[in-house]
């Protein structure tokens, strides 16, 4: 067996806070770390997950409780230090992770190896009402971008930016679980900017109202990289969204590996404007008019679908990170164009089709078949459970006189009916006027499958 480049010495930790049994990407940090000989720790709720009976996960370990304070979050990943019993390389694989683990930096610092950077760095990336300001001081598009501070305020901004437009909560890892709240919708009137706004309160965070882009194809692209101790990108590349799920508005079911030099010119321009460190998963969407890519998301960890950008040398965002973190050389950028990752559970069609060579699938894998397996099973019993809700119950019907009601995509809308042309953001928000503007579309179904993308 060929050795290692990475440092076998060295354990890497992988903290998932989100509760998120069919997350890929976790299973895909484990793959990549494991198969390079590196002892690997999950600190994740594994229940119900394919994610523990893969064979490369040396140890689970339960996860901090939903909501957990800081101190909960510190107490855990010691108790975790302590029975490693050695300093390991800690991966977090959420936005909470992330946040949690730059904030404990200090106290962590004696236990784990992490990224050197300002210690707001991840979560003023993560929050959405930040992120305009920072693609201005970078210069990369971003959605024009409305705060507002009343529910009066916020059915007039949703007005004025031209309907549809896009909602979403500033921080959306604050959300309460089982509130029925989602990080991002589709507001199709200004009663329902309205009624968003009157639950401010329950979401912790702020409501931010955005211009919609339409989908279309060849529009909704992808950077995954790791910028290392120098701030130089020394991992990942550019994609693209071939299918989503849900269809024009969710997470990456089949993605490829695409040049595009405009996308990668904006991620390393913001990335060294921040002078991050660390693994980033970046979202974007092109204008069919412009050409603009607006950057929607910045994601201060792995997205979920990082094993896309799996170079011709076996470099990926994972072990780069666990690489330079451990003083070891980094290969040279060797991209591999025209890789695909294919998602299973939401794209199986395009998993059964054969004749590409250069593919790999989130959750079969040759030299690794138990969690394939399992996803299946428990994505079975997943999706009767979900249809088993949606069934009406016997004598809930009238008793409301209306069930919930579920915004979803449609089709690229109308020309706004306020015929305004110049709407104005965030300080120094950068965007399109009116409703040709730029932001991410909701995904419609239930919760633990959006989480999925954030991916």
């Amino acid at each position: 067996m060929p050795e290692s480049p990475l440092d076998t010495r060295v354990p890497a930790v992988l903290l998932r806070i989100d509760r998120n049994p069919f997350h890929h990407g976790t299973l895909g940090a484990v793959r990549s770390l494991g198969r390079a000989g590196i002892d690997v720790h999950v600190i994740a709720d594994s229940t119900g997950s394919p994610v523990r009976s893969s064979r490369f996960v040396s140890r689970l370990h339960p996860p901090p409780p939903p909501g957990a304070a800081p101190a909960d979050i510190a107490a855990v990943l010691l108790r975790v230090a302590a029975r490693v019993e050695r300093p390991a390389v800690l991966i977090p694989m959420d936005d909470a992770g992330a946040i949690a683990v730059s904030r404990l930096r200090e106290e962590l610092a004696p236990a784990y190896l992490l990224p050197q950077q300002p210690r707001h760095v991840p979560e003023l990336v993560a929050d959405k009402a930040e992120l305009a300001g920072l693609c201005a001081a970078a210069d990369v598009p971003h959605p024009v971008t409305l705060i507002p501070d009343s529910a009066a305020q916020a059915a007039s901004a949703a007005w004025r930016l031209g309907l549809p437009v896009i909602a979403k909560w500033s921080r959306p890892w604050l959300l309460p679980a089982g509130s029925g709240l989602r990080s991002t919708v589709v507001v199709r009137s200004t009663q329902e900017a309205r009624d968003l706004y009157l639950r401010t309160d329950e979401a912790g965070s702020r409501l931010l109202l955005q211009t919609f882009l339409p989908p279309g194809a060849d529009r909704d692209w992808f950077f995954h990289g790791y910028a290392d101790r120098s701030g130089a990108l020394a991992a990942g590349g550019p994609g693209r969204k071939l299918c989503a799920w849900p269809r024009g508005a969710g997470l990456t079911a089949v993605g490829e590996w695409t040049d595009n030099p405009q996308v990668e010119a904006q991620a390393e321009r913001l990335t060294d404007t921040l002078g991050y460190r660390g693994v980033f998963d970046l979202d974007f969407r092109r204008c069919g008019m412009t050409g603009d890519y607006h950057l929607l998301d910045f994601n201060p960890r792995p997205g979920a679908q990082f094993r896309l950008f799996a170079d011709a040398a076996g470099l990926d965002v994972v072990r780069a990170q666990h690489l330079d973190l451990t003083h070891r050389p980094l290969p040279v950028r060797a991209p591999q164009p025209g890789r695909a990752f294919v998602v299973e559970n939401y794209a199986p069609l395009a998993a059964l089709r054969t004749g590409r060579r250069n593919r790999e699938l989130a959750w079969h894998a040759h030299d690794d078949t138990a969690p394939g397996r399992a996803m299946w099973g428990l994505w079975g019993s997943h999706v009767a459970r979900r249809l088993f809700d949606r069934l009406p119950r016997p004598g809930t019907a009238g008793v409301t006189g209306e069930r919930p009601r579920v915004v979803r995509q449609s089709p690229p809308p109308a020309p706004s009916l306020t015929g305004l042309t110049g709407t104005t953001g965030l300080p120094g928000t950068t965007g399109l006027p009116g409703p040709t503007g730029s932001a991410e579309q909701a995904p419609t179904e239930p919760t633990d499958d959006e989480r999925a993308s954030r991916c």
